[in-house]
């Protein structure tokens, strides 16, 4: 695959945090389906613990990144899913401040890469709000039950992309 049309889709959170595994969670169940349902060729699914740099390093030179992270809000519907899509100009860096669940990352990831000149061509962030980030293993129900819906949601992403339309619309 082509540098130009590089496509990865990077599940940020830590997976010993309940609910902040929520990004992780979603490429586990990307990579169950394709199996029978396949990503197109050469998409990449990668986990990160939401380290700038780290994030930075995986979307650059892709045409598509597609982030799924666990978000904080005030108040809190766990479950809900939040989509935003970045194309052409990039955002300014009120538009980048962070509500992931990890303090710094995905915000600062994404202004660092507008201040380097290193975006993706296209990037898409699903926030899915949790309702418990605190030590052990495995999501609140209300975010379990979404996770197949934005593993939807991310898979035609990616297809639309591919498709040459890549406007995605409303999702979850």
């Amino acid at each position: 695959m082509s540098v130009a049309s590089r496509i990865v889709v990077i599940g940020v959170g830590n997976e010993f945090r309940h609910d902040d595994g929520v990004g992780w969670a979603v490429i586990a169940c990307l990579r169950e389906r394709a199996r029978g349902r396949p990503l197109p060729p050469g998409t990449v699914l990668e986990t990160c613990d939401g380290d700038p740099g780290r994030l930075l390093a995986l979307w650059e030179n892709a045409a598509l990144a597609v982030v799924v992270d666990a978000a904080q809000a005030d108040p809190p519907r766990p479950g809900r899913v939040h989509r935003l899509a970045l194309d052409g100009t990039p955002p300014g860096p009120t538009a980048t401040s962070s509500t992931s669940s990890h303090g710094l990352g995905l915000g600062e990831a994404v202004e660092l890469s507008r201040i380097l000149g290193r975006l993706p061509g296209r990037l898409v962030v699903y926030a899915v709000e949790g309702a418990d980030h605190a030590l052990g293993r495995g999501l609140s129900a209300p975010v379990a039950a979404c996770v197949e819906t934005v593993a939807d949601a991310v898979a035609a992403d990616v297809a639309g992309h591919v498709a040459g339309h890549g406007a995605g619309g409303e999702r979850p």
